[in-house]
């Protein structure tokens, strides 16, 4: 009993240890010009990994649009809000700012370097300029 606690305990440490924070900024202009963006187009992380979006400029949000079928996705966070969240199904994710969806403002998260949604999020119609850019990104992966 007192070896199972103990192998129980050091995996709990590892899990800890090994799941990483990635920080997305959310942008009214890139360094390479774009603007109402979010500062990476394209997050990959592994599973138990966590993204954290920080509002460094007025006005912006996340809002998940698509994911890998069972999983439910998180409400729209706040505007000017801090947002994260823990990546626990591997897949591709969908997710735009609400008010700068129509101008592109849009990213996609992979996780466990998973793509077998790709179709679906590929057949998600955001509108405006966001339907373009997704083709453009999903054209990288």
């Amino acid at each position: 009993m007192k070896y199972t606690v103990m192998i129980i305990a050091v995996f709990m440490c590892t899990l800890k240890i090994s799941s990483k924070e990635l920080i997305i900024d959310m942008l009214n202009k890139r360094d390479d010009g774009q603007r109402m963006v979010y500062s990476q187009d394209i997050a990959e992380v592994e599973l138990g990994d966590t993204i954290k979006w920080l509002p460094t400029q007025p006005g912006h949000n996340v809002e998940f649009v698509a994911g890998p079928d069972g999983v439910e996705l998180p409400k729209k966070s706040y505007i000017n809000r801090e947002f994260s969240m823990k990546f626990e199904t591997p897949g591709m994710y969908l997710y735009v700012c609400s008010p700068h969806s129509l101008m592109g403002m849009i990213g996609i998260v992979i996780v466990a370097n998973n793509t077998s949604n790709k179709e679906a999020i590929a057949n998600y119609d955001i509108g405006g300029r966001a339907n373009k850019k997704l083709k453009s990104l999903l054209s990288e992966i």
